[in-house]
């Protein structure tokens, strides 16, 4: 959630619909001066109307009694009848202006490019090259189905689309994986944790998928719970309401769980193969850490994530996202895209985002700053420590064969 003080002038409303320009979200501009303007005018005529009829009550009460005295309580009366419809009105105006705060997305880095789509995303740096080969890469797919890899077709009897079953050596290799990159971030400081893939409401509205996207989740109505989109949202709620003590930060966790996403939108988009599913695994990073180390967290975290593909000698590029391709919740994104031979494109393989306080704000996550001795708000970033479906379909590419085998070996000398 932005600050809330931004919605008290009109220098900080301008801010905001600035923000939403560059964010393209001009849809949501259109009410906000309405809704603040509803809320102000209701909140002070309410104030008014206590004032003046606290004023006349005390008039009543040094009187003691006559004619002026009736003539006052009628008055009195006729106030408190304003005041009663008023406070109706003024808890609607409320509620809206409750829920446009939820509905404004966090305000844009000072470093994040001007764009209208993922086209002005800026390259940062590429690492190594594109592999080359001797005969026509494959892609992923077309390998996994060669090599009786996975099971589409049986996954959609249980499921549905979008859903896939790994076959023995492919499900092996996912779990050695994980395991491999949960290993390597706990070499730098990350902290393990078995979280739970089902949490409740608040969750998912403190890390920002609730309100406004809340049709591309799974929720479970009868039990008020929802199936976690990714590790982020359990690893961030669990400080939420919690003040950390300023020695303890940073704090760096890391989690590995499924994700469980409707991907509305995406009809006819990368249908085939393991790239946009309902349902795949992730190794996920997230810090805590004071504002002002922030914008270094978010490099330091960005290196981890790179390192997992540099170790496994993955062709990629850092992307820093434009405005109007920075998600709801970050202040600044940088992707990682991984060259993907078969397929001949570029494929985001991890996110790394700087929230600044924004989830923060929601969740109530602070520390006591020594300095002042208040409780401030923790910034919170995350990361992909990579997507695991992703990495293998990007493995299967870069370690084929011509005769359309996979060099497990080569793969594994590189995972011990």
């Amino acid at each position: 959630m932005i600050n809330r003080e931004l919605l008290k002038t009109d220098e900080g409303i301008a801010i905001i619909l600035e923000n939403i320009q560059k964010r393209q979200m001009n849809d949501i501009s259109m009410n906000i001066e309405k809704i603040i303007n509803s809320y102000k005018i209701n909140q002070l005529e309410l104030e008014r109307l206590q004032s003046q009829r606290n004023k006349i009550s005390k008039e009543i009460g040094s009187l003691g009694g006559g004619e002026k005295t009736q003539t006052l309580k009628e008055e009195v009366k006729i106030i408190s009848d304003k005041i009663k419809n008023l406070k109706e009105e003024t808890l609607n105006a409320e509620e809206k202006y409750n829920n446009l705060q939820l509905n404004l997305p966090n305000i844009l880095h000072e470093k994040v490019p001007l764009g209208k789509t993922e086209e002005d995303n800026q390259v940062v740096r590429e690492f190594g090259k594109k592999p080359e080969f001797n005969f026509t890469p494959m892609p992923h797919y077309e390998i996994g189905e060669k090599n009786n890899l996975f099971d589409f077709e049986r996954a959609a009897k249980l499921s549905g689309s979008r859903f896939y079953v790994y076959n023995e050596r492919l499900a092996r290799l996912e779990r050695d994986l994980i395991s491999f990159m949960l290993k390597e971030h706990e070499k730098k400081s990350y902290k393990e944790r078995l979280v739970p893939f089902l949490v409740n409401d608040e969750c998912m509205i403190n890390t920002g998928q609730y309100p406004k996207f809340k049709e591309e989740y799974y929720r479970l109505e009868r039990d008020d719970l929802n199936l976690i989109p990714t590790a982020e949202v359990p690893l961030t709620n669990l400080y939420s309401n919690e003040i950390f003590k300023e020695e303890d930060l940073p704090l760096y966790l890391t989690a590995a769980t499924p994700c469980f996403r409707r991907e509305a939108g995406s009809a006819g988009k990368d249908t085939r193969g393991l790239i946009r599913v309902h349902q795949f695994n992730k190794v996920e990073l997230v810090k805590f850490c004071k504002p002002e180390n922030s914008d270094e967290e978010l490099e330091s975290l960005l290196a981890d994530a790179e390192s997992i593909l540099q170790k496994l000698n993955l062709h990629y590029r850092v992307a820093l996202l434009c405005s109007a391709d920075t998600s709801f919740s970050s202040s600044i994104t940088y992707d990682l895209e991984i060259w993907m031979p078969g397929a001949k494109r570029w494929l985001e393989i991890s996110s790394c985002s700087n929230f600044k306080d924004f989830q923060a704000r929601r969740g109530l996550i602070r520390y006591k700053n020594s300095k002042t001795g208040k409780n401030d708000l923790v910034h919170t970033l995350n990361g992909s420590g990579v997507a695991a479906g992703r990495l293998m379909a990007a493995l299967l590419e870069y370690y084929q064969t011509e005769s359309g085998d996979i060099k497990w070996s080569e793969i594994y000398d590189k995972i011990q």
